[in-house]
């Protein structure tokens, strides 16, 4: 039977905190800027909270996702206005050079063989086209491994992934890990230890009540990014030649190079 990711994905209507919610707009306004009057795929989609806002600059956008459960839901949203289909990332059903932009968005861990997802986003990308990859980092302190996942990456080890397939590379990182008062302390000792402990929720939906004790009242995630949802935060370019903690988000983009 197929996994079904989403009991492990941020679902419109599921309730996240201030940060999650500026997580989201981030990814999409960062992945705008490449986008203008381009052909767009976004793989691993979700419900599509992106999609709409991606499809107001882009020439062509196109969502697709292996859960079914999750493309109904942003089809119910959409109603149309952006095209949706079921998809392996392993096996991307378009043709050659069909895209000019590949989006894989807080997904790269659960692939089965990220190579192979790449030598398909090369195929479909056209000459010049940009991959745009985000990832929790792994080597933040209070890193926490999702259920189903098969390999996270440091920075590191995402740039030598994407040169491998003859990518030039470019990689940011994003939301500073400072713990600057006495309670950042305190929820980064307890998170840990809960790790550790294997007691933290396996599901989105699980973890709504630890967010809450911690973070206090919870906002809906909306079915679709808009601007000024959230505070606009640049990511930072970095190097990947050592060790990067200081950041719990990696973006990656690697422009397609014959």
């Amino acid at each position: 039977m197929p996994t079904d990711f989403s009991t492990v994905t941020e679902v419109t209507g599921y309730k996240v905190t201030q940060d999650q919610l500026e997580r989201l707009y981030q990814r999409y306004a960062f992945a705008a800027q490449f986008c203008d009057g381009m052909d767009v795929l976004e793989v691993a989609c979700g419900t599509g909270q992106g999609l709409g806002y991606l499809a107001r600059k882009a020439r062509r956008v196109v969502g697709g996702d292996f859960t079914e459960k999750l493309l109904k839901v942003s089809q119910r949203h959409y109603q149309g206005r952006v095209p949706l289909l079921r998809l392996d990332a392993h096996a991307l059903p378009f043709r050659d050079r069909s895209f000019d932009v590949v989006i894989l968005y807080e997904a790269i861990y659960y692939l089965a063989d990220p190579d192979t997802f790449l030598n398909e986003c090369r195929r479909v990308l056209r000459d010049e086209g940009q991959c745009l990859i985000c990832t929790v980092n792994r080597e933040w302190s209070d890193f926490n491994p999702s259920p189903y996942s098969t390999k996270y990456y440091s920075a590191r080890e995402l740039a030598e992934l994407l040169r491998r397939h003859r990518f030039q590379v470019r990689l940011y990182g994003s939301f500073p890990a400072t713990k600057d008062s006495l309670k950042d302390h305190v929820v980064s000792f307890l998170k840990r230890t809960a790790v550790s402990w294997n007691l933290i929720p396996k599901t989105m939906k699980g973890k709504e009540i630890i967010k809450y004790i911690f973070w206090g009242k919870l906002i809906p995630l909306p079915p679709e990014v808009i601007d000024g949802m959230a505070q606009s935060i640049r990511p930072t370019p970095i190097s990947y030649d050592s060790l990067i903690p200081e950041f719990r988000v990696l973006y990656a983009v690697g422009r397609a190079n014959e």
